[in-house]
């Protein structure tokens, strides 16, 4: 085995083995799923940029096994604080047309838009307004986080038109957020258009999944 070699399959095994230790076989493994995906994710990142800093081949050894152990203490932190904000957001949002997905390093909001604007339209429907509250409430008690607020469009019409909309209706969202209390620093509209569809454009129950705007939570701790 080269050397390269030996130093990717050490960053594996160390990835591997924090894993496992944040995996007990209990009813509670459920509850703290994403945490555990945070520690693996911390984990990984940190092994690798161990792996990476070192001058010698025992430096970068050993460096990996360090990055790997402070990157699992603060992928698990982050990954619990955002078990929490899913939890509390979830509770508070009166609409179950919203989605919250949480992949242990992020949470993605995703509005559908047969609910947040009108065909053709970048202005908010007035049934959206207290989720757009609630999830600014939200924001503001978990300060610590960057936000993207991204407009996606499915592939009808020209590309050019569908990509305007998609970052008016971003912006609309956005405007809602700064002006219930999240500071704007936080705050990056980003439109898409139909660039990143999640689901065939060929049907209409395709095109409705895609037409949606995602508002991405990312921890900066």
């Amino acid at each position: 085995m080269t050397r390269s070699k030996s130093l990717f399959a050490l960053c594996a095994v160390s990835v591997l083995a924090l894993s496992a230790c944040v995996s007990p076989n209990s009813s509670a493994n459920n509850d703290f799923k994403k945490t555990k995906s945070g520690t693996a994710i911390g984990a990984g990142v940190g092994a690798v940029a161990g792996l990476i800093s070192g001058n010698s081949a025992q430096e970068r050894k050993s460096n990996a096994i360090k990055g790997a152990l402070i990157g699992a203490a603060g992928g698990a932190v982050v990954g619990n604080v955002l078990d929490k904000q899913a939890a509390e957001l979830q509770q508070n949002l009166g609409n179950d047309r919203v989605t919250i997905t949480n992949t242990g390093d992020r949470l993605i909001v995703t509005l559908p838009q047969d609910i947040t604007f009108a065909s053709d339209s970048a202005t908010l429907s007035g049934g959206i307004q207290s989720d757009l509250a609630a999830v600014a409430n939200n924001l503001q008690s978990y300060p610590d986080s960057t936000v993207q607020i991204i407009g996606h469009t499915d592939s009808t019409g020209e590309a050019g038109y569908n990509q305007n909309l998609s970052v008016q209706r971003a912006n609309a969202v956005t405007n809602v957020l700064a002006s219930s209390g999240v500071p704007q620093f936080r705050l990056q509209g980003i439109g898409r258009g139909e660039d990143q569809p999640v689901a065939s454009n060929l049907t209409e129950e395709g095109k409705a999944q895609n037409r949606r705007v995602e508002i991405v939570i990312l921890p900066t701790t």
